[in-house]
Parts: structure tokens; C-alpha cells; sequence
């Protein structure tokens, strides 16, 4: 069983120690169904909303939706937000009566100091495969993609290593931050958001997960 009430040296020894349960490998089947996760909480507060949205795949049909308002107790430190995040997303999973074929993770997946990022972290304790898809970088170098549908690799700057890429997914926009979770690799969640991108910057699943997580907040804060 997973504790959460713990300190943050204690989080990251934590994390050191799941992350040799990650796999990184090609999917296995096809993706039929593909789910989206947000969280929305105050920067310092403690009422966190976490949503995930599940949607038929390749044509994005609602399928079903699960959302949660919890208390988190641990502080906000970038590097170990799934610590916060984590426990109203899985509260959501077990809500779900069609758990989705590949989930896409508003967060990093092994585009991390540690390789375990909240798209990764999730994926090793529910045992499904997870894109991390975030809005800005926390680890890793990237030359900057300037045309719609570039993406340039991300690389540890520690080992050389391709731990993502940086994806150019709308003009006059930032790169969406992509990396692998769990039981996928870099390619296929390239391919797999280039797959739900329908005109806005963010993929579907998270942006929809957003939109889910904000109107349940609204109606509950």
C-alpha cells in the first residue's frame, strides 16, 4: 500500500525506489479507448479537484467521467507534485467502470530529475500505460520546435538520454512537453498526442480533463 503521509526527503527516496518498476515498451494492443487527467488546486491550498475523462479513440467520444474533491496535506515542491496530485486521481480511477487503454497525464512522465514524474508514478500504481503531457519543462534540454508539428527530443543533460520531445502543437504557442509515463515509449506518445490534437494547443483528453476538473471546482469550492 502506497503512504502519502510522508516527508519530502521521504517522497524522494520513494521515488528512487519506483522507478526501477517503470518499463518503457512499445503498447501491446490497440488503443480503443484513450483517458485524459487534470488536477486544479490553489497553488499553497489544500482542497484539491482531480478529474479524468475517458474518450473513445480515434474519435474522441465522451465515454464516461470520474471527479474528485480531496484534502491534500503535502506542500507544493515542483519534483514531487504527484505526492499532492496522486491520491484524488486514483479516488477517480476507481470510480471509472471502463478504465481507458492509454492515459495522458497533464503532468511529466520520466522528463524528471528522477524519472518519476506524475504520468509515470500513476502509471506504476494503477498498472496502466501513461503519457506525460505538461505545459512548460522541469528537466531536460531541447532545441526550441518553430513549425506546427515539429518535435524536437528532450535530452538528460546528465546522461544524453531521449527523455521526451518538445511538440510545437499550435502558432503562437508553446511546446506541449511530452514524455512517456509507464509501458510505452517516446515514440508512441508522440504519435498518440499528434492523435487527439484537434486545433488547440493542448490533446483532447487533457484539455477536456481541464475543462471537466474547473466546471466541478467551480460548483464545489
Amino acid at each position: 500500500m502506497m503512504r502519502w503521509d510522508v516527508s519530502p526527503k521521504e517522497a524522494i527516496e520513494i521515488q528512487k525506489e519506483l522507478r526501477e518498476e517503470v518499463v518503457l515498451a512499445p503498447l501491446k494492443k490497440k488503443i480503443k479507448t484513450i483517458g485524459g487527467a487534470d488536477v486544479s488546486l490553489n497553488l499553497y491550498g489544500k482542497d484539491l479537484y482531480a478529474g479524468i475523462i475517458v474518450l473513445s479513440y480515434p474519435a474522441l467520444e465522451l465515454i464516461e467521467e470520474a471527479t474528485v474533491k480531496v484534502e491534500t496535506k503535502f506542500p507544493y515542491i515542483p519534483g514531487l507534485l504527484s505526492f499532492r496530485e496522486i491520491p484524488g486521481l486514483l479516488k477517480c480511477w476507481e470510480k471509472l467502470s471502463i478504465k481507458p487503454d492509454v492515459l495522458i497525464v497533464d503532468g511529466q512522465g520520466i522528463a524528471h530529475p528522477r524519472r518519476l514524474g506524475l504520468a509515470t508514478h500513476f502509471g506504476v500504481l494503477a498498472h496502466v500505460p501513461t503519457i506525460g503531457c505538461a505545459k512548460s519543462v522541469l528537466y531536460g534540454k531541447f532545441v526550441e520546435p518553430t513549425a506546427v508539428g515539429q518535435a524536437n527530443e528532450i535530452i538528460d543533460p546528465k546522461t544524453g538520454e531521449v527523455i521526451g520531445v518538445a511538440l510545437k502543437s499550435k502558432e503562437r504557442s508553446n511546446p506541449l512537453i511530452i514524455s512517456p509515463g509507464h509501458l510505452v515509449t517516446v515514440a508512441d506518445s508522440v504519435e498518440i498526442v499528434k492523435g487527439t490534437l484537434r486545433g488547440y494547443r493542448l490533446p483532447e483528453p487533457t484539455r477536456r480533463a481541464h475543462l471537466l476538473v474547473n466546471a466541478f471546482r467551480q460548483l464545489n469550492s
